[in-house]
């Protein structure tokens, strides 16, 4: 069997992806990669906090593969830690890694360009499937999530911290994509077939930083989930995505 490892962002896609590899059986999803800021301990630009990313993690039944990324990040230290990664990927017989990325040419070359070599194949399970078609798959399967960051050039604030379902997509303005690929929302999963269970989501704090309104949500029922504070800077470390 081949042995993937998956790049998690904590959104829609990333677990769509999860969802989509799992009902091949050739292969085997080793673990989730996400980067995350050491200074706020959040996934860069959705915001998501450690607790939900760890109950996400134990969700699917998958070990979470945490790259800690100083702040601010220059490119140079970013492509150091994911090469790193990638390392530890060979170490432990990981065939390849997958993407949640849909249609975006260039975000696709960077990718590839930065794993030729190291015997790493990467896969894009979702690559160039129709995002309206898809939200709706998405949805339809029982998927869940909350929208946690929206870019105000591109969509308006009140947006953020809705959910993502159907009347979301119906009232977003025609030029938005129904994924938000273009990096004008991102998304947070709570639910859906590629979890044992739902992670539980308490809404915290909304607020607006550089141009992003970003929706805080703690897992509920956990002790401090809203303990410290969080400035949310647009810290964009490859759209926070490894």
């Amino acid at each position: 069997m081949k042995r993937v490892l998956l790049s998690w962002s904590s959104g829609k896609d990333s677990a769509w992806a999860l969802h989509v590899l799992r009902q091949q059986p050739e292969l085997e999803i080793a673990g989730l990669l996400t980067t995350l800021n050491s200074e706020f301990d959040r996934v860069a630009m959705h915001g998501t906090r450690r607790a939900v990313l760890e109950a996400q993690a134990a969700a699917t039944r998958l070990p979470l593969w945490i790259v800690p990324l100083p702040w601010p990040c220059s490119n140079d230290v970013y492509e150091q830690r994911m090469n790193d990664a990638c390392w530890r990927a060979i170490d432990e017989h990981i065939d390849a890694i997958a993407f949640g990325d849909l249609f975006l040419a260039d975000v696709r070359a960077y990718r590839e360009q930065k794993l030729k070599g190291t015997g790493l194949e990467p896969l894009f399970p979702l690559w160039e499937l129709p995002t309206d078609k898809l939200a709706r798959e998405m949805i339809d399967a029982g998927l869940r999530a909350k929208v946690v960051c929206v870019d105000t050039k591109q969509l308006d604030a009140p947006f953020a911290g809705r959910e993502f379902d159907t009347d979301f997509l119906r009232d977003l303005p025609r030029e938005i994509d129904p994924c938000g690929e273009r990096g004008e929302f991102h998304t947070c999963v709570y639910a859906g077939p590629m979890f044992a269970e739902p992670v539980q989501l308490v809404a915290g704090q909304v607020v607006n930083r550089d141009g992003f309104v970003f929706a805080d949500f703690g897992v509920a029922n956990q002790p401090g989930s809203f303990a410290s504070s969080h400035p949310f800077r647009n810290e964009r470390e490859k759209d926070g995505a490894p």
